[in-house]
Formats: C-alpha cells, structure tokens, sequence
C-alpha cells in the first residue's frame, strides 16, 4: 500500500512525552505484536486484546466472519486502540522515583471492514509475516474457502499520538549519598527456541524458525 507524505494528527491528550510523526508511531507499531482495543456497546466498556499489522497508513486486523466482535468494531463507533512496549523497569532510590522506560502509541478511529480481496489477501500476508517472518511462502496457499471465512478490518492512522519514557533513573539532591543501587533492569520479550509438536517433530526445523 502506497505511503501517503502527511504528518499525523495528533490525539487528544498532550503531553510532555507525546510525539505525533509518523517516524516515532510507525516502528512502534511494526514491533508490537498486541494491541488493546476499547470500545462501549450498551453503556458497558469493552477492552479486547488483538494481534495487528500496520501497512502504510492504516491498520488492521483479522477474525471470523461471523465474530460480533469485527462488526462491532466497523459499525461507525468511535474506538480507541493502545499500543504499549515496555523496555526497562527503572530502579531508584525511592519507590517515588521508580518508573518504567517504555514506548507506546494510542489510537483514536473508526473501523471499516474490508472488502477488496485483494488487500484482505495482503493484510493477512502480512500480519502473518510479522508474527513469524519468512513464513507466508513456506506454509499451504491461503485458499478462496479460506478467505470467506476470515473478515479484515482498517483503522486509518489519522489521530494518533506515541508517547515515550526513556533514562536513567531521578532523585531528589538530598538522595545523592544514599547507598542504594539504582539503574535498569530490561524486561524486552525474546522470541525463543521453537518447540515442535508430534506432527512438527519428525521433520526438520525450516530456515525461517532457525533463527527466530
């Protein structure tokens, strides 16, 4: 999907650590594997997890074409979508100061399901080579049968703001002296070892899982 040259607009919550480019949102939302969709239905809150892809200047995602869920989330309603990386706990001398280095994006729009085969076919493409890369080619064709049951729905990127904590711990000047540790401990999610099933055992492990 071609890449539209606009800046993002920004969300609705300023803050001293927002920041509205599409150079800070974008790679933010290419490594996060989950989002959070909330949403209200009959005066009750909603709050979903769900995997996503970002292409070009949308994003989106995937179900059954029979989940109330997807219907909901492309029937005009207002949605708001969080994203949130959380890279280093950060340790102080206070448990005031302590804090949390992290990258997140929030998300404010409205879903549309997608009609076009086409780009349906592309957006699972690539929501299935973000979760496991070098895999679309390697697996069995996505067929027509298979393609009716899954329904794909877009968010544009239009009112979206990142927002972004990284350093080293503070402290007040009093604190300087006090013999207490303080620093970074990283909490980054690792892909692992692949671990096979009966069927996946007695077959070797492909190249594209050799080094995950």
């Amino acid at each position: 999907m071609e890449e539209r040259n606009k800046k993002l607009v920004p969300s609705r919550y300023g803050n001293q650590r927002a920041f509205f480019d599409k150079e800070t949102v974008y790679p933010i939302l290419d490594e996060a594997l989950f989002c959070t969709i909330s949403y209200a239905e009959n005066n009750e809150a909603f709050s979903i997890p769900q995997s996503f892809v970002r292409m070009g200047d949308h994003l989106y995602l995937h179900g059954s074409v029979g989940s109330h869920f997807l219907r909901t989330l492309s029937d005009g309603r207002k949605v708001c979508l969080s994203v949130m990386l959380a890279d280093e706990l950060v340790l102080a001398k206070t448990a005031f100061h302590h804090s949390v280095n992290y990258r997140s994006v929030v998300i404010f729009g409205q879903g549309e399901i997608i009609q076009d085969q086409d780009l349906k076919y592309q957006a699972f493409k690539a929501l299935t080579e973000k979760m496991v890369p070098n895999s679309w080619d390697y697996l069995k064709p996505m067929n027509k049968k298979e393609m009716d049951k899954t329904t794909a729905v877009r968010f544009p990127l239009n009112e979206v703001s990142a927002k972004i904590r990284q350093g080293w711990p503070s402290h007040e000047e009093s604190e300087s002296d006090l013999p207490i540790w303080t620093g970074l401990i990283p909490i980054k999610p690792l892909r692992q070892k692949p671990i096979p099933d009966e069927a996946g055992s007695i077959l070797p492990l492909p190249d594209h899982l050799k080094d995950i």
